[in-house]
């Protein structure tokens, strides 16, 4: 389908219906309603007029009552305030729902980038045979996480779902009666979920939505490419973060990973019994139903009999799947095979495990851990701390004894050894695949890596049977560019080399986008990991070991977001393309995969980038010399202005100024805490990548998606390069997409929202290095694209986005009205009865905020 018609199937499918439906809201079980809806219409054109005069959010909001209405009371006007957050919180859903309505529609499902598509291609060009190579160890993984992005309850998340099937079938009644159930539900959580409830949050989308995609996908691929589709690797892979992710998180520990494992386990037990019990209403026929009767009480003794829940293998389950198809086969000419054949692929792909846990913990715990080892035991010798880092490496592969019990008082280097522990607990139940990566956040050295080898040593494992696979995880700029010697380093040690041989020379390497561009900015971030990618796959090359990324991507390009699979098809030779990992995150759950035909199209995306890449020549856009230079002029230019920017004396101060940033601990949408560390102070290393970048969005200035690409853009245009850059704009997709996703983020900017800082005495200088920055890019960006606007090149995202900027608008100038409130009564050390309701309303309007935005933390 062409722009232009799928343009016009938006508008008459989201647009229009937004405005028909929207009239429904007046139904809505608020204090109210009807004025409510008229007057939150008012605020909005207030609010678009306002800005246009260079009003502040204040002088709009206290224009709106002044001009529309006659309340003069404080207290009346918050509680005015709130009803419009409530309302629009609920247009926002309404969006979302039409949205995934029109899903199938607006994207065409067998178009470019879809399985179809690749099997045209495959016959088109006649390349079964490097295909058939290629499939036969690639694949896909999907790792959940439960990053704090995500401010749908689970309650709202199903409204959404169930909203979105009636308008499908234009059901009114349905809709009428689900916007009801929307106006009668929470959004806001009243406590802090544990790492157990967003675990079990993500379990709905594994049940709901994967295991039925999935098995659509690897169905379609073993009916068109039956002799070539390896049934021991399946192309399909989930990873699951909840409960296993203890990185900063102190409400995670090993009694939580085991309980998460089993909850898997049983998620895809479930989901088998049910499939088996459809199986049934259809083999009725002798023989069959007997065997398939005895599946069921196997799968069904496992979920609800005491003593069984672990008495069944993945094995076991296929290989009754497979007598039954012999039987259906030979003795019931093939009738309803194809059912049992999508059930057995279902099988091959989830297992017992559904997902795999990983278990990640920060490099610095691992060292204090193995100190207090040193003080309290003698597993290591007592002048361990004085060695340098290759006799520590020799110390620690060394070791020949286990710790026999956990001596260790502080309950997280407590909890390091007991889930080291409990990674064999889980394996045992839910199979290898349950839990058998561990990865190490802040890795910086061969040290870290071989630190942790250590640990599971002295927690028991055996060298020679420690199936498990270390990840050390790369983030900030210098770890980016380190990342090379210290693979080296490891490649070289004859214990871990040893240990990789057992693990089939594989040796996976996670990439953080979050902390790089925050530590960098976004063009040296991006240009960082592409950089260190060649350069780890050429060193991997070397030593004869199959390197896997596993890219730790958010929802927002800052944070590698955005178009994420033309990042995948604009990798070049040089780049391994073994396998593709990536993390999927808080909001991009939801609007990407939330339902099975987003998540059949993204992950069909996926897959044909990763196998495109490698199989068509017109694929092969490896980076020239002369581009890899100009990329790296333009990183390093964008590099110093970003630089500039952060150590600008007020750049923190700043953003907890004008931004939201210290209410995202009080949203109770993650278990985590929003910063590392205790010190009550706000220091810049300790503060997490989401909020940091969910700060900057909520302030409509997204300065960690496009700042410095304007300068460096100039300064290279100023070194007689523009032709250059236009010509690596038109050849090369790699940075093609950086562009794409740089505009993307500048579209959702909104700087007459905090215009009224321009002139402030403390901040006005770095508000105005923003805005400046913002324009220059902006005017650089429609230079190079010839184009006059940002987003031309994708019409229908560019219109979601503004319908849902402007949806949001009032709520915008709301938590700015009340955050500047709040600061005026801390400057004058006033107190006020009103202080605590305008700290609730800045939190509430965060929701339908970041909820708009959909990939904006």
């Amino acid at each position: 389908m062409s722009n232009s018609t799928n343009l016009q199937t938006f508008k008459n499918l989201v647009g229009i219906k937004f405005q028909l439906y929207n009239s429904l809201f007046t139904s809505l079980p608020f204090h109210r309603i009807e004025k409510t809806g008229i007057w939150v219409s008012l605020l909005l054109l207030n609010c678009e007029d306002g800005y246009k005069k260079r009003l502040s959010p204040v002088q709009i909001i206290e224009d709106f009552f002044a001009k529309q209405t006659i309340i003069t009371n404080p207290q009346e006007k918050l509680d005015v305030l709130f009803r419009f957050v409530q309302y629009v919180e609920r247009q926002v859903v309404l969006f979302d729902a039409l949205e995934d309505a029109a899903f199938k529609q607006i994207n065409d499902m067998n178009g470019k980038g879809t399985l179809k598509h690749l099997s045209l291609e495959i016959e088109k060009q006649n390349q079964e045979q490097t295909v058939s190579k290629k499939i036969n160890d690639f694949c896909i993984q999907l790792v959940l996480t439960a990053h704090p992005t995500q401010f749908y309850r689970g309650a709202v998340l199903g409204i959404i779902h169930d909203l979105s099937s009636a308008i499908n079938n234009n059901n009114e009644n349905q809709i009428y009666t689900y916007l009801q159930q929307l106006g009668r539900t929470p959004f806001f959580q009243q406590q802090k979920p544990t790492p157990y409830d967003e675990a079990i949050s993500l379990v709905w989308y594994l049940e709901n939505i994967f295991y039925q995609a999935s098995g659509k996908i690897v169905s379609f691929l073993k009916n068109n490419f039956s002799a070539i589709i390896n049934s021991n690797n399946p192309i399909i892979k989930m990873g699951f973060w909840p409960g296993g992710d203890r990185d900063g998180n102190p409400f995670v520990n090993a009694a939580t990973t085991l309980q998460v494992a089993s909850v898997l386990r049983s998620a895809i037990i479930k989901c088998y019994y049910v499939d088996v019990r459809k199986l049934k209403r259809r083999l009725t026929f002798k023989g069959v139903d007997i065997a398939l009767a005895e599946l069921e009480k196997r799968l069904y003794d496992n979920l609800f009999i005491p003593g069984y829940q672990f008495d069944l293998t993945r094995d076991e389950i296929i290989f009754s799947l497979k007598e039954i198809k012999n039987k259906l086969i030979y003795e019931h000419n093939n009738l309803f095979v194809i059912h049992v054949e999508e059930l057995i692929s279902k099988v091959e792909v989830f297992g017992l495990h559904f997902a795999s846990l990983d278990i990640r913990q920060d490099s610095s715990v691992h060292e204090r851990v193995l100190n207090e080892l040193v003080a309290k035991t003698d597993l290591l010798v007592k002048n361990y701390n004085e060695l340098n880092e290759a006799e520590k490496i020799n110390c620690l592969t060394s070791i020949n004894k286990q710790l026999k019990e956990n001596i260790l008082t502080d309950d997280v280097y407590k909890d390091t050894i007991e889930v080291i522990k409990t990674i064999k607990t889980i394996q045992q139940y839910n199979g290898e695949k349950g839990c058998n990566r561990y990865i190490i956040s802040h890795c910086n050295s061969a040290l870290n890596v071989m630190e942790v080898y250590s640990l599971f040593l002295i927690s028991g494992w055996e060298k020679m049977q420690m199936n498990i696979d270390i990840i050390p995880l790369f983030e900030t700029i210098d770890d980016l560019q380190q990342a090379e010697k210290v693979m080296k380093e490891l490649y070289e040690n004859e214990v871990y080399r040893k240990h990789l041989q057992q693990r089939q020379n594989k040796q996976t390497i996670m990439l953080g986008f979050s902390d790089g561009t925050k530590d960098g900015g976004y063009l040296m971030a991006n240009w960082c990991i592409y950089k260190a990618k060649e350069l780890l796959t050429s060193v991997s090359i070397k030593y004869g070991i199959d390197v896997i990324f596993f890219d730790g991507r958010g929802g927002p390009p800052a944070r590698g977001g955005g178009k994420t699979h033309q990042f995948y098809a604009s990798m070049g030779k040089n780049i391994a393309n073994k396998e593709i990992q990536l993390t999927i995150q808080g909001q991009t759950v939801s609007s990407n995969f939330g339902t099975i035909d987003a998540a059949q199209y993204n992950i069909e995306q996926l897959i044909h980038a990763g196998i495109a890449n490698d199989v068509f020549a017109s694929s092969k856009i490896t980076l020239e010399k002369n581009q890899e230079e100009l990329l790296q002029s333009l990183s390093e230019e964008s590099y110093s202005a970003y630089m500039q920017l952060k150590k600008h004396p007020y750049f923190i101060s700043y953003l907890e100024h004008a931004s939201p940033l210290r209410f995202y601990a009080e949203t109770n949408i993650g278990s985590r805490p929003t910063k590392r560390g205790g010190s009550s102070k706000l220091a810049f290393e300790d503060l997490r990548a989401i909020p940091f970048v969910g700060a900057w969005s909520q302030l409509k200035q997204n300065v960690t998606g496009y700042y410095g690409v304007g300068t460096a853009l100039k300064k290279l245009e100023q070194n007689g390069k523009w032709k250059a850059l236009q010509m690596l704009y038109k050849d090369s997709l790699f940075f093609k997409t950086l562009i794409d996703n740089c505009e993307m983020a500048m579209n959702k900017c909104f700087f007459p929202l905090t215009s009224f800082l321009s002139h402030h005495e403390k901040y006005g200088e770095i508000w105005n290095m923003i805005y400046d920055e913002y324009e220059l890019t902006k005017s650089y960006l429609q230079k190079l694209s010839s184009q006059n606007e940002l987003m031309t090149d994708y019409p229908v995202e560019k219109l979601s986005i503004q319908m849902r900027e402007r949806i949001v608008l009032p709520l915008l100038t709301i938590q700015q009205y009340a955050f500047t409130k709040i600061r005026e009564m801390e400057e004058q050390l006033a107190e006020s009865p009103h202080k605590k309701s305008l700290e609730k309303l800045v939190m509430r309007c965060s929701f339908g905020i970041i909820n708009a935005g959909r990939n904006s933390a």
